[in-house]
């Protein structure tokens, strides 16, 4: 239920910030979003490592979500006091990095339409955030293709299937 409650709102956010990276959002107001949904993965993060029954799998879970909360209370630093994003990209190198084992161990081992999403997620994730990189730390000019993919990955690997996950169409 976790990844459900985290998966519809980086839907959102993804969404947003795509938006916002075309003009339609300004820059102070992306932060709420990014600070709700940063936020919110910091707790669910919290509760994997530090809750009842915390095992390896669980701290691993953690660790992979504290990614994600990472970047999105950075966004909404950078937003906050015009910092230039330099810093932000960087990180997004290391993370883009990461995603990669992460979606090739959980491809290799898929054995339902749900592992075998997750591990495409990670892999389309692992993507964008190698957009962040040569966006806002290499100054490449693919602010369009970068808030495309933001829009499209957050309704297919955020909002879509947190939906579903909430509903109990997935489990």
């Amino acid at each position: 239920m976790l990844l459900g409650l985290s998966l519809f709102y980086v839907g959102a956010l993804l969404i947003l910030n795509g938006l916002w990276m075309l003009g339609r959002i300004s820059d102070r107001e992306i932060s709420i979003i990014n600070l709700f949904a940063g936020g919110l993965t910091l707790l669910v993060s919290l509760k994997l490592a530090f809750g009842e029954g915390a095992d390896r799998t669980s701290v691993k879970a953690a660790a992979l979500s504290l990614l994600f909360s990472f970047t999105y209370l950075w966004v909404a630093f950078n937003r906050l006091t015009d910092a230039d994003g330099r810093g932000l990209g960087w990180f997004s190198l290391f993370v883009a990095i990461t995603a990669v084992p992460v979606a090739v161990d959980t491809l290799s081992t898929a054995s339902s339409i749900g592992d075998w999403w997750l591990g495409a997620s990670w892999a389309a994730w692992s993507v964008l955030w190698l957009l962040f990189f040569l966006m806002l730390a290499l100054h490449k000019p693919i602010v369009r293709l970068t808030a495309g993919m933001a829009i499209g990955q957050g309704i297919f690997t955020g909002w879509l299937p947190g939906y579903l996950l909430l509903t109990g169409v997935l489990r």
